[in-house]
């Protein structure tokens, strides 16, 4: 058979992609990954090779200077990208988001404005919906947006917004005053423009610093704060309020998506730093790759890695055919994400003793794989929206 997450129908110029960042990984990310990592190091290099490589413009329209690929392109990008290191599919994972938001939902003026910059790589977004006590209940949101004149002043504090203090540009969701009845239909969206940094960044906004994490180093991750920031009310995206709810939705289906596709990723490395591991190790006389409870770990890794690409891709192209895919991408990142704990893990288990030591990659995984089951929202939240789309789907008839 041939090796394991190939994708069936890509066109010439799909494939050409990803061999071309297939090597760039192999090249530029894996030598390189744990010596950053460890040290807690932005990657500049590697984010100029992936400007440089238009990656940062991937999915974003030709006429605004982007590549104009599909949402299942850029997915199998990201795959590539977190099997070197999944840090790095996190520099362009928020920005791939903001930028399908604008293209899909902003105006005109938005559009020529932010994205032939964001296809460069010049502006570079980060996402922001997560509150310090919001958890999952998105329509709670605190952080304000008050009317004054010609624009709005924002007051309030966000959470977990990664590249908070590398980006320029945040999609920020957060409560306007639009008199609807239900809550979400009160939230809008904006476009806040800033300079990079941490510290008082702009007149209003405080970027505190980088949150200290288990994994899913060498990324930043921030808070962002708020107090009496005035914005122009051409920065709403799509031009009026009330609407953020909607496009902040259709961004995260999108992100779950690219969640599923990171643990696809680090599946597919754990998987080869396990085989590869299991051919060398050698116990009473034979490698350990030749001892049944060994090959048959092999055997379930490299099932879960398959599956969890299928539906990974399957969630892709239901969304690049219109259709509806929340439940797709549920299903995607629910499995792909579990897939990746469990697989990890299993890899972990193969190399014993090693496998806890940080000169070994799978160290770095193991720390890796469990943000990606709370990212995008947990399994829990996945297996709601699966739920109700089930019960939607199959509505009793009695």
């Amino acid at each position: 058979m041939a090796r394991l997450a190939q994708t069936a129908g890509l066109s010439d110029v799909q494939s050409e992609i990803l061999a071309t960042v297939r090597s760039f990984v192999d090249k530029e990310v894996i030598p390189r990954a744990q010596e950053l990592e460890h040290a807690d190091v932005y990657p500049v290099e590697i984010v100029e090779g992936m400007k440089a490589l238009g990656l940062f413009g991937l999915t974003i329209p030709e006429e605004y200077g982007g590549l104009g690929e599909s949402l299942l392109t850029y997915a199998l990008v990201v795959e590539e990208i977190a099997r070197g290191w999944m840090s790095v599919s996190g520099v362009i994972n928020t920005h791939f988001i903001v930028a399908h938001m604008i293209s899909r939902y902003g105006t005109e003026e938005q559009k020529r404005y932010f994205l032939p910059r964001m296809a460069t790589g010049e502006v570079r977004g980060a996402f922001s919906m997560s509150e310090p006590d919001l958890g999952s209940d998105v329509a709670a949101i605190k952080t304000r947006a008050r009317r004054d004149g010609e624009g709005y002043v924002i007051d309030g504090a966000k959470m977990w917004l990664t590249n908070g203090g590398t980006s320029n540009l945040i999609a920020l969701l957060v409560r306007t005053d639009e008199g609807a009845e239900k809550p979400h239909q009160n939230l809008t969206a904006f476009l806040v423009e800033k300079p990079e940094g941490y510290g008082e960044v702009a007149p209003g906004l405080t970027i505190p610093g980088k949150i200290e994490k288990m994994g899913y180093k060498g990324v930043d991750t921030t808070e962002a704060v708020f107090d009496g920031f005035r914005i122009g009310a051409d920065r709403v995206l799509g031009g009026a309020p009330g609407g953020g709810f909607s496009f902040m939705m259709d961004g995260v289906e999108v992100g779950r998506v690219n969640v599923a596709a990171r643990a696809c990723g680090i599946a597919i490395r754990a998987f080869e730093l396990a085989v590869e591991y299991a051919q060398q190790r050698r116990t009473f006389g034979k490698p350990i790759a030749q001892h049944q409870a060994i090959a048959f770990k092999l055997a379930e890794m490299a099932t879960k890695v398959e599956a969890a690409h299928l539906m990974m891709v399957n969630a892709a192209r239901l969304k690049d055919s219109g259709a509806r895919n929340d439940v797709g991408a549920g299903m995607a990142k629910l499995l792909a994400s579990e897939f990746c704990a469990e697989v990890t893990q299993d890899a972990f288990r193969i190399h014993g003793g090693y496998g806890y030591s940080k000169e070994f990659e799978i160290e770095r995984l193991m720390r890796e794989a469990p943000f990606l089951l709370i990212g995008e929202g947990t399994s829990e939240i996945q297996k709601t929206i699966i739920s109700r789309g089930l019960l939607r789907e199959y509505k009793s008839k009695s």
